[in-house]
């Protein structure tokens, strides 16, 4: 167990001091798990607050002993850097009613358990509206984790919105560091003359990304803002900020704000935004898509949704 100072001052609403998170792989991973190492800085810095921290957690086993020594350290805040940590926080909230359950991208809930969305089917609108523009063979492919995430529909209808002749080919690893099938998959997309891919997993963007800008194939990056990675081959990204929204929902739940349940963030409270643009896409492009989220943010329409209202 890690554990890393801050003030300890006590909220006047509710007294938590201490903040710990289960992240599944390494901070130092530079995507995701990096992420949530970040946010967790960003909670001690910023609500002066104790952080704890534990990596590499990913069985049943590991999150119960974990979540025990947490509990004992008097721990009453503990987020789960992942989706894979909803189920067994659902089994744990009632055995543990004095502890506040936190975790992202997922459907469980209760008086002590609340779950961070990010409205990924915006994000991923965008990001489908750059490869549909910036497609020169018409075919632009998607490496996904899961059939469920929101990203991959809205890449669908962002792509088709931009330019309805665009063939979407799309593939699923079912795991977000399945890299070996996703590579596999990437040199699938390559011979079916794909010439924009969006690496929409974890661990695999990066290795996709460096392949392709070896290949002079163009991307979109996924989770962070990627174009050091690529160059000028990663045309945009699609940034998703959690350490934001970690600090975001822990300051609500510090002033009594946040209870327990479903709660979804984007474009609107700042948590998603776009990442640089390569020099290959248009200015006036650029400023079509800057357009379309300020819309999306006043309007809470996508453009394809705003088309359709009149």
């Amino acid at each position: 167990m890690i554990i890393l100072t801050g003030c300890t001052t006590l909220s006047s609403e509710q007294k938590i001091d201490k903040v710990g998170m289960l992240i599944e792989y390494s901070i130092h991973d530079e995507t995701w798990g990096n992420k949530g190492y970040q946010g967790l800085m960003k909670i001690k810095d910023e609500l002066h607050v104790d952080v704890y921290y534990r990596e590499e957690i990913r069985t049943e086993q590991q999150i119960i002993q974990s979540v025990e020594e947490f509990v004992n350290e008097g721990i009453s805040v503990i987020i789960g850097h992942s989706s894979n940590y909803g189920q067994y926080f659902n089994k744990l909230k009632n055995q543990y009613p004095q502890v506040h359950f936190v975790y992202v991208n997922g459907g469980y809930k209760g008086e002590n358990l609340t779950s961070l969305n990010f409205n990924s089917l915006s994000m991923g609108f965008f990001a489908g509206m750059v490869a549909g523009k910036m497609t020169n063979s018409g075919n632009v492919g998607i490496i996904a984790a899961f059939d469920w995430q929101p990203e991959i529909e809205g890449f669908y209808e962002g792509v088709h919105y931009q330019n309805d002749h665009v063939n979407v080919h799309i593939h699923y690893v079912h795991n977000w560091d399945e890299t070996n099938m996703a590579l596999q998959y990437y040199q699938q997309l390559r011979q079916q003359n794909v010439d924009v891919i969006y690496p929409a997993g974890d661990a695999y963007s990066i290795p996709i990304i460096e392949l392709a800008k070896q290949d002079n194939i163009a991307t979109i990056g996924y989770v962070n803002d990627q174009s050091s990675i690529g160059g000028n081959t990663v045309l945009t990204s699609t940034v998703q900020h959690v350490d934001e929204l970690y600090v975001h929902a822990i300051d609500q739940l510090l002033s009594g704000e946040l209870k327990g349940g479903i709660y979804t963030y984007g474009f609107q409270e700042n948590v998603i935004t776009m990442g640089e643009y390569s020099s290959k896409v248009p200015k006036w492009f650029i400023k079509k898509i800057e357009k379309g989220i300020e819309e999306y943010v006043e309007e809470g329409l996508l453009p394809h949704q705003m088309r359709n209202t009149y």
